[in-house]
């Protein structure tokens, strides 16, 4: 099952997402969605995208229920967000020489997080990094630019979506022209 997100309402950060019929609550970039991006801008990127796999933390909940590929978080994994690194955009292990961001966070936001397959194939330096699909903060404040849900929201997703899953994100209104 696919998934469509866009921005909605009066803050930039203000999102919907839609799978199957129903259409959730979500967060986005602070500076709302566009394209192409670049890395740091604070938007989530417009296109479509598949859903690579899940990380989630093992010590703060089960596996989750789906059909992706789900590996657990551990203490000293990262992501890449330098941009002239080799490793731009990937996975690394923490702690490492370039900037890279913890993914155990202190907070409950990335107890799952969904790998979206933007600017990986190839990567290309400063198109933007860890583009993710994770738990949204309780007041749906703004994301750096992921796409973000409640927990059960999230859960629900997880559910529904199969490994040819993907993920449009619409620069205009869902279902509107520009």
């Amino acid at each position: 099952m696919d998934i469509d997100v866009w921005q909605h309402g009066p803050k930039a950060h203000g999102g919907r997402l839609r799978i199957g019929n129903r259409v959730i609550r979500c967060a986005i970039g602070k500076n709302g969605i566009t394209s192409p991006g670049c890395e740091g801008d604070g938007a989530t990127p417009a296109g479509t995208f598949p859903l690579r796999r899940i990380l989630y933390r093992s010590d703060r909940g089960q596996r989750p229920s789906t059909a992706l590929c789900a590996k657990p978080i551990g203490p000293r994994d990262g992501w890449c967000d330098e941009s002239s690194d080799p490793a731009y955009n990937q996975p690394v292990r923490l702690p490492y020489p370039a900037s890279a961001e913890k993914l155990a966070r202190r907070d409950r936001l990335y107890d799952v997080i969904v790998i979206l397959g933007h600017n990986d194939t190839p990567v290309i330096p400063g198109l933007g990094s860890a583009i993710f699909m994770h738990v949204a903060r309780r007041d749906f404040g703004p994301t750096l630019g992921c796409v973000a849900l409640s927990p059960d929201d999230l859960a629900y997703v997880l559910r529904r979506v199969t490994k040819d899953s993907t993920i449009t994100i619409h620069e205009t209104p869902f279902g509107k022209s520009a």
